[in-house]
């Protein structure tokens, strides 16, 4: 893997059960701000990771895999309204 996979694979690692973070989010905490979409590119391709508590900024799910994402988040505690994760 290129070091940018090793640093996105390393903080979706980190995320534990019903945390939910933002693919922005991501990018910064993994060194490379401003790369939002090649994380969700990453996430497109690479098995294995938690890509069901990645959203998007305003809180929206995966298009195509709404039901699956909501269900997996929902298991977690997070609660899902209108294909949107809500706050607190």
């Amino acid at each position: 893997m290129t070091p940018f996979e090793e640093a996105i694979g390393r903080v979706l690692d980190a995320l534990g059960p019903g945390e939910v973070v933002t693919y922005g989010e991501v990018a910064v905490e993994a060194g490379f701000p401003g790369a939002h979409r090649a994380v969700g590119r990453f996430l497109g391709t690479h098995e294995g990771y938690p890509w069901w508590r990645v959203v998007t900024s305003t809180g929206r799910l995966v298009p195509g895999l709404e039901a699956d994402q909501a269900r997996r988040l929902a298991e977690e505690g997070v609660v899902v309204r209108d294909g949107r994760v809500v706050e607190g």
